[in-house]
């Protein structure tokens, strides 16, 4: 018969139950909070905190007036947390698929997709997946207006280059791991880049940021941008003129140089073949190649320059000073060494004036032993020939002159000439730019001034010359007798009235399979005007090109007249004014050198 009440034992068994069941919950908090509080924590702490990096806003490249080249715009990613999907949003999808130009079993498939997280195959949805690479914000507002939970953008920047090709080779680009390639991209990084900010702070259990956990918080410092002496028309000019010459004559390569007389900033550089910044990876790295400044070549005739300044400047010569120039050979040094032919023959001596006007490779090579080996090699030197301009953008060649010891015998007499020596059409350039300065070889230079993000300049660049070459008065004379040449000599096509144009041809011979051939030439044709105040240099080299009927591509023929088209648009553009009139200017007297 049942008492009615539970036996001691079953009494003592169901509290011990108890007592065990609150002592295990409380053996476990104090394992949880004390003994293993740190590790947890930690683990809390990952899933809660995130560090977010703000990207800072490349600085911006600019040509000398302000006119964009390359800049950074805003872009989104599109992407999605398929675990915050929600139903009630599928009607949404459609439109989304249609924002994003994306089928709508693409989009779905994507809002799916999984991950696998264990060896037997178990799987589950991803935290994160890409819908597009890039929105316009304007879609993106159209986007968030849907409503879709899950959803959303991370902006960022991508570069752009507003001009497509102008000023491809300076510039360079950004590629798509945002590394720079080339160019003022490249050269000028530290300045442009920018410092990214970053926070830290915590997210929900929705993964959404809570702002008021916020720790701590670094803005980004957006990059300076950077001004260039570049001026976009005379870029632009010169650009189309290479490509009519592409058009028209199919050269091999061709480039042209435009730089400031005084200072030796450039105002215009470009090269043919040329290509799309924006485009970069539909083009071959040798099209990307700035050849101005990489590739070698002969200089020839308008190596001349060289040989009679450096005899003028050490007063071996006077303007007046004559050569037999009508002979094949001459004894030097006690042997005898066989002359370059020119092109056609002279019945008098020809003045060191003449031998320049009339490009006399004889007359070159007598300058040349009037010089000596060495006095021929330091003129080049000092010139700035084998060894590198000082060009801060790409990977600037120094060129081929070799020492005096490693001459054969011809040498001193193909050098004078514009043979036996090469240089990139950057070091041709300022040969000449240093009779158009005054006797001073300038650095070439390209980047102008530094602007902070407010637009303020931080660092102005100013003009440089590596060394004295010249003096004035010898630079002057120099600057005469090139003035001869576009008056009585090889250039004639290059005249512009009343404007003073002096200049050098060149044509070399190409070396095909280690000999000089008769087919394949480069013409060039490097000047400055006015003569007697200098205001621009401009060197027009021109590789193989193609012309009618098989005519060699002399410097006359295809280099000259590009020269007068570009000089004449100069004139408009920058303003400028003849010194003289040719009612008040004599013609020049080759022999006096008189005004």
């Amino acid at each position: 018969m049942s008492k009615g009440f539970a036996s001691s034992f079953r009494l003592v068994l169901l509290a011990s139950a108890v007592l065990i069941s609150f002592g295990s919950v409380g053996v476990r908090l104090v394992h949880l909070h004390v003994l293993d509080r740190e590790r947890l924590v930690s683990y809390v702490d990952r899933a809660r905190k995130s560090v977010f990096t703000e990207q800072a806003r490349r600085g911006d490249i600019m040509d000398v007036r302000g006119d964009v080249l390359a800049t950074s715009r805003t872009v989104i990613q599109l992407g999605v947390d398929p675990h915050m999907l929600r139903e009630e949003d599928r009607g949404q999808w459609p439109q989304l698929a249609e924002l994003i130009d994306l089928p709508l079993a693409g989009l779905t498939g994507i809002f799916n997709r999984t991950e696998r997280v264990t060896a037997e195959g178990e799987t589950r949805l991803v935290r994160w997946a890409k819908l597009v690479d890039e929105v316009e914000e304007s879609t993106y507002a159209t986007i968030q207006d849907l409503g879709i939970k899950g959803v959303y953008g991370n902006r960022s920047y991508r570069r752009t280059y507003p001009r497509g090709q102008l000023a491809a080779h300076l510039v360079g680009f950004l590629n798509r791991a945002n590394q720079p390639s080339g160019g003022v991209e490249s050269f000028a990084d530290f300045y442009l880049r920018g410092q990214d900010g970053w926070r830290e702070t915590e997210k929900d259990g929705r993964r959404r940021e809570m702002a008021q956990f916020r720790d701590r918080e670094v803005p980004a410092n957006d990059g300076f941008s950077v001004v260039l002496s570049i001026d976009s028309m005379v870029q632009y000019l010169i650009e189309t003129e290479l490509a009519y010459m592409g058009e028209t004559y199919t050269p091999a390569k061709a480039s042209i140089i435009v730089s400031d007389a005084e200072s030796g900033f450039i105002l215009g550089l470009a090269n043919y073949p040329t290509y799309d910044l924006n485009e970069y990876g539909r083009v071959p790295i040798e099209i990307q190649r700035n050849t101005a400044v990489t590739d070698l070549l002969d200089p020839g005739s308008t190596f001349k320059i060289v040989a009679a300044a450096a005899a003028l400047e050490r007063g071996l010569v006077t303007p007046q000073t004559r050569f037999n120039c009508s002979i094949d050979s001459i004894e030097f040094e006690g042997r005898v060494r066989k002359f370059m032919p020119d092109d056609h023959p002279y019945d008098h001596p020809l003045s060191v004036a003449e031998i320049i006007s009339q490009s006399s490779n004889i007359g070159a090579a007598q300058l040349g032993m009037t010089l000596g080996e060495k006095g021929m090699y330091d003129a080049a030197r000092q010139f700035g020939f084998g060894e590198p301009s000082g060009f801060p953008l790409g990977y600037e060649s120094r060129g081929l002159l070799n020492p005096p010891s490693q001459w054969s015998a011809l040498e001193i007499t193909r050098i004078p000439a514009g043979y036996s020596v090469s240089a990139t059409p950057m070091q041709i350039h300022y040969s000449m730019a240093t009779i158009a300065s005054g006797g001073e070889l300038l650095r070439p230079q390209v980047v102008k001034e530094i602007r902070d993000a407010r637009g303020e300049a931080v660092y102005d660049f100013g003009g440089v010359a590596r060394r004295r070459v010249l003096q004035p008065e010898v630079a002057r004379q120099m600057a005469l007798m090139l003035l001869g040449v576009t008056e009585e000599g090889t250039a004639k096509a290059a005249a512009i009235e009343g404007y003073e144009v002096a200049g050098k041809t060149g044509t070399a011979q190409k070396l095909v399979d280690g000999r000089y051939s008769k087919r394949h030439h480069v013409g060039s044709f490097v000047g400055f005007f006015p003569a007697s105040d200098p205001q621009v240099v401009i060197t027009v080299i021109v590789d193989d090109a193609r012309l009618p009927g098989g005519r060699i591509n002399y410097g006359s023929a295809v280099a000259v007249p590009a020269f007068r088209r570009i000089a004449e648009q100069l004139i408009s553009y920058l303003d400028i004014k003849p010194v003289v009139t040719p009612e008040t200017r004599p013609r020049l007297a080759m022999e006096g050198l008189r005004w």
